[in-house]
């Protein structure tokens, strides 16, 4: 079982007198990630709507700021006991067995066009054993094929542009593995959170972006960037790409600052937690 205590500060200035934002930066609860301890502090006096999809288990709250600073903390304790399979009996799901609320993660979107990669998909995977030792096959195949390079891609790259320029951040790998899974009739989905254990040589601690895709009726963490330790994901939200899964979307005339996030994990013994470390096994906490 893993123990993560974080923080989120997120700051902004707004330049007009009115800006709408809509955040998705609350850990999400779900079978296996509980939210022990929570608090979220707003420097406005400002009313805010919350929402919690019942299927996703996102949560979402929204606020309408006035001109000035605006800064958003959030603070959280989480303790997550990761569902934990053999890989070799994990498998995939015929399409006409998949539940009715997992359809949507089979058709391309705007940043995963999986219908673009079908012939490459069905040329490098097809004939590969169903199963999760093939989704893992597209996750090596796509750290082989990109590399990770901060500043060399922006907000609106999609997986195309990301198999042509072979590079890219998080977000791009994600990206680009969602679409190959789907080119394959295996339901993907982006997923962002924050990460324990992430390589230090590549800055501050920051979202992540990962996948998870749809085997054995459960969602299994796959992290195709390779940057990190799975284990150490705190899950925050999820969608078909990033346009579904922002930690912060904006309408308005507004300067954001550089995130600030902290993470720690916690070793007890007594209570079971341990430290993230990198396992063989497939993991879940959906």
């Amino acid at each position: 079982m893993i123990h993560l205590s974080f923080a989120i500060d997120l700051r902004y200035d707004v330049n007009l007198p009115n800006a709408d934002f809509i955040f998705n930066l609350q850990a999400a609860r779900t079978r296996c990630q509980h939210v022990l301890e929570e608090s979220l502090a707003i420097n406005q006096h400002v009313a805010v709507r919350s929402y919690e999809d019942p299927v996703t288990r996102t949560r979402i709250f929204r606020l309408n700021a006035v001109q000035g600073p605006l800064l958003v903390t959030y603070r959280a304790k989480v303790e997550i006991d990761h569902f934990v399979s053999n890989p070799s009996a994990v498998f995939e799901i015929p399409v006409t067995e998949l539940p009715d609320e997992i359809l949507p993660y089979l058709y391309p979107s705007r940043y995963c066009q999986s219908d673009r990669f079908a012939t490459l998909a069905m040329a490098e995977f097809g004939l590969l054993p169903r199963g999760y030792q093939r989704v893992e096959a597209i996750q090596g195949w796509v750290r082989r094929r990109v590399k990770f390079q901060k500043k060399s891609s922006t907000s609106v790259t999609s997986a195309i542009e990301t198999f042509d320029q072979s590079s890219g951040v998080c977000r791009d790998f994600a990206h680009l593995m969602i679409a190959l899974c789907r080119a394959l009739s295996i339901p993907a989905r982006y997923t962002t959170g924050i990460d324990y254990g992430a390589d230090p040589s590549l800055g501050p601690t920051d979202f992540h972006a990962y996948v998870e895709v749809y085997l054995s009726h459960r969602w299994f963490i796959f992290d195709p960037a390779g940057v990190a330790i799975p284990m150490g994901f705190v899950r925050l939200g999820t969608g078909r790409d990033a346009a579904d899964a922002s930690f912060a979307t904006i309408f308005g005339d507004v300067t954001p600052q550089l995130p600030m996030i902290q993470i720690g994990a916690s070793r007890d013994p007594a209570r079971r937690w341990e430290l993230p470390v990198h396992r063989s096994e497939a993991l879940s906490t959906d």
